[in-house]
């Protein structure tokens, strides 16, 4: 049996021993199959399978350094992550993979297999519908965060988790690559389209009020310990089918802003719309459109009615909860702006950003876009509804000529 007090990478064959001898999960190798499936930069994901039985677990390494650059990277990230899959389970049971096993020594957490849920990016590419996304993402994003606050959680509690779940690493890189780089590529890593440069140098680097705006954005980032947060709720880190929603990958987690979860979820979703103009399928604008709104709607609703049943204190009364609410609401819409942007023109771009062509259509896209993510950037405390959000989506498309 191997030695699994020190930290080294598994591969293949290892993984293998790994899940009998350690997490025991299995109880023999004969019949085990593994594979690599993720295709991240900051971990390494195996799928352990018994041919004989069909059943399967994942397992998901953290290394010490970054995949591609080979930058130094803190392990501590992993034991935030299972941590964070604990809490979120406690509190939405079925909405995120159930952990079996962690290994402080090897930094290795062996959990439930989804695989049998689908990638919910790739579903949008496809235009597929999911009538009670909406509802099951916002109720999600309430439930694992509020209850995270020190409205609702102890004020010794909430102190001792924000100093456990301190991401230095994880953030440092969000940091950068949403709130810096898009607005002032000092790194020279943004990835500008051909025909776009001059659009962008004047959108985005010359534009001193956006920057300003994106200033307020960053330092509430950086600064607002509000709750537990998932840090990286993009459309790729959501699964789906029939039953409903999976969430994954929570490396990025930090105490944060409760609006940059839900904003990150809306800046997908507009993402995916502006991708499916012009696709033809009716269906799918008229349900992305609703659910886009109702994440918004929906938002505020759970919100305040969960502000309602768990907080009491008196000092916290009914024009506090409002204006609370407001303020996530409007933090929300500012960072799908970020989101957006950085998709755009940073060099963590989305499956829909690569798959966009012809280069005609791709820039103004990429321009449909810029000018969504700056609009609600700006305008993000001045916003009363859902149905405003979209209205300005569709009014920016049209003025682009793109069919809605």
């Amino acid at each position: 049996m191997r030695d699994y007090e020190v930290h080294f990478l598994m591969d293949l064959d290892s993984v293998i021993d790994y899940v009998v001898d350690e997490a025991k999960c299995f109880i023999s190798k004969d019949t085990l199959i593994a594979e690599e499936i993720g295709n991240g930069n900051i971990n390494y994901v195996f799928k352990v399978r018994d041919v004989k039985t069909g059943y399967s677990v994942i397992v998901k390494q953290a290394d010490k350094l970054l995949r591609s650059s080979g930058r130094p990277l803190d392990l501590h990230r992993n034991a935030i992550e299972v941590d964070v899959l604990k809490i979120e389970d406690e509190l939405m049971p079925g909405f995120v993979p159930v952990v079996y096993h962690y290994s402080k020594h090897m930094y290795a957490c062996t959990m439930e297999d989804i695989s049998s849920y689908k990638n919910l990016r790739k579903e949008l590419m496809l235009q597929k519908v999911f009538p009670d996304f909406a509802d099951q993402i916002t109720s999600f994003i309430v439930n694992t965060t509020l209850p995270t606050t020190d409205l609702i959680l102890s004020r010794k509690k909430k102190k001792e988790r924000v100093k456990f779940f301190t991401n230095y690493d994880c953030c440092d890189i969000s940091e950068d690559l949403v709130f810096t780089e898009p607005y002032y590529d000092y790194k020279k890593r943004n990835i500008i389209t051909k025909g776009n440069e001059s659009y962008v140098k004047m959108n985005l680097y010359e534009d001193d009020l956006l920057k300003s705006e994106v200033g307020i954005l960053r330092n509430k980032f950086m600064n607002n310990s509000q709750a537990l947060i998932h840090g990286d709720l993009h459309s790729g880190s959501i699964f789906v089918d029939y039953r409903g929603i999976k969430v994954i990958d929570p490396e990025f987690a930090f105490y944060g802003p409760i609006g940059y979860d839900i904003g990150n979820v809306m800046g997908n979703l507009i993402i995916a719309y502006c991708y499916s103009l012009g696709k033809g399928c009716l269906k799918f604008t008229d349900w992305i459109i609703n659910a886009i709104k109702d994440i918004w709607d929906l938002s505020r609703l759970k919100l305040q009615e969960k502000l309602s049943k768990k907080v009491d204190l008196p000092l916290y009364n009914q024009k506090f909860k409002d204006l609370y609410t407001q303020d996530i609401l409007g933090d929300s819409l500012g960072f799908a702006g970020t989101e957006i942007i950085r998709r755009v023109v940073g060099d963590s771009k989305t499956d829909e950003m690569y798959m966009l062509t012809p280069l005609e259509n791709k820039i103004q896209k990429e321009r449909i876009l810029i000018e969504i993510g700056k609009w609600l950037i700006i305008n993000r405390n001045h916003v009363k509804s859902g149905l405003e959000v979209m209205n300005e989506c569709q009014r920016v498309m049209e003025a682009y000529a793109v069919e809605v």
